[in-house]
């Protein structure tokens, strides 16, 4: 009889216990056994500072495998946004969206209108943007400046998709800052109604004054919001480089810009080819190689299957420009700012930005995704004749503080 209640006894106590077990194991109110130590919960998402390291502990070759959504929408390893500094109209949006779709990473799009906006933004303390796109010259001083991180190459695989020859550019050797995005020229965009039979081959239709007031009064005359191009053409076009920083030449460059400025409609190039050349507001630009063509392709006339605008390269020469991705020094997202980068450079994505863009890709993986018309266009992939007459921008030093000085002279007045 003993033995019997000795074991109902035992039986109850059981019995009582099990609830609280089931406590312990489900996270309810229940407290576990002191002899069981509660263990710390499981971390649905990484904090910002467990991303993956930049360098791996050991070198291994690049490799492309894809970041696997998690539970909660965004891809294991990769921030919840990344913050992007971009021109404007420069990029088909549809890429950003299926990137945000694909990853779960929101991206935060802002722009900008000049290299040196961008320069200025980021100088002034700006410190929240993790990718921008400056371009050559740019590149070079934003370096010396300590603006931009170095980038991991084992982190961005697809520039095995690069043309060679834009492999190794003299302003970031061996691209260690950044990524090649697109190319171009700049020149003249025109009215070939306005022009006739004798479309422009020079700089002086922008520098001469008689020139000038000739085609403003004829429709109208733009020039870029920007102190390298302006000031870069006009010497181009007084037989100089356009990266002389002798100061008896650039005071001659001003003095002609001045001249020709009360003929000038507009300093416009934000959105010069939709809000001027698109609707025939001027009939004379000076203009980036892309804008032009996507002004002609917006105006093709159904009749004829033509456009009203033309682009070309002065005879004089002219910049050539080559805008890059890169990453800024001050970005806390680094390992996503290197997956973007490599989603950019995929083929296809690389080929649907030129589509949208109509400037040349140094992606030659994107070349069979690319529009024909495109490809076969001289104005946006140039002949190797015209392309011996082109100059890429170079970083100015000290030079720099005069064009700046100069340039807002030329506003001013």
């Amino acid at each position: 009889m003993k033995s019997y209640q000795w074991m109902l006894l035992a039986l109850l106590l059981t019995l009582v216990a099990l609830p609280a077990c089931g406590a312990a194991t489900t996270g309810g109110g229940g407290q576990p056994a002191p002899t069981e130590p509660k263990e710390a919960p499981t971390p649905t998402e990484p904090p910002a500072e467990s991303l993956p390291p930049t360098e791996p502990a050991v070198p291994t070759e690049p490799t492309e495998e894809a970041a696997v959504p998690s539970e909660e929408g965004t891809a294991a390893g990769l921030d919840k946004e990344l913050s992007v500094y971009n021109w404007a109209d420069y990029i088909d949006e549809q890429v950003l969206k299926d990137y945000e779709a694909e990853y779960g990473v929101k991206i935060i799009y802002d722009t900008y209108a000049s290299n040196e906006d961008l320069l200025a933004k980021l100088q002034a303390g700006a410190t929240g943007y993790d990718v921008i796109f400056p371009s050559d010259y740019m590149v070079a001083q934003m370096i010396e400046l300590g603006l931009l991180a170095e980038i991991d190459h084992n982190h961005i695989p697809n520039m095995k998709n690069i043309g060679a020859q834009f492999l190794d550019p003299p302003f970031d050797p061996g691209y260690k800052h950044c990524v090649p995005y697109q190319w171009g020229a700049t020149g003249l965009a025109y009215s070939k109604k306005a022009f006739g039979d004798t479309p422009p081959d020079s700089w002086a239709v922008l520098y001469e004054p008689e020139q000038v007031q000739k085609w403003a009064e004829a429709g109208g005359v733009n020039i870029l919001n920007d102190q390298r191009e302006v000031i870069g053409e006009a010497l181009k076009y007084l037989g100089y480089s356009v990266n002389d920083t002798d100061e008896s030449h650039l005071q001659e460059a001003k003095a002609l810009i001045l001249k020709t400025k009360p003929y000038i409609k507009s300093f416009n190039s934000e959105d010069y080819d939709e809000s001027l050349l698109v609707p025939g507001e001027v009939v004379l630009s000076m203009a980036w190689s892309g804008d032009a063509a996507q002004a002609a392709s917006k105006t093709i006339d159904e009749a004829t299957g033509e456009s009203d605008w033309a682009f070309v390269v002065p005879k004089e020469g002219a910049f050539i420009f080559q805008d890059n991705v890169c990453v800024t020094a001050t970005t806390q997202r680094k390992a996503t700012a290197e997956h973007f980068l490599n989603y950019l450079l995929e083929a296809e994505n690389a080929a649907a930005i030129t589509n949208y863009t109509y400037y040349a890709s140094p992606n030659e993986a994107a070349r069979e995704f690319i529009n024909e018309d495109i490809l076969n266009d001289p104005g946006i992939y140039p002949s190797s004749e015209i392309m011996e007459k082109l100059e890429y921008g170079q970083p100015l030093g000290e030079a720099i503080f005069l064009y700046d000085q100069i340039w807002t002279e030329i506003k001013s007045q």
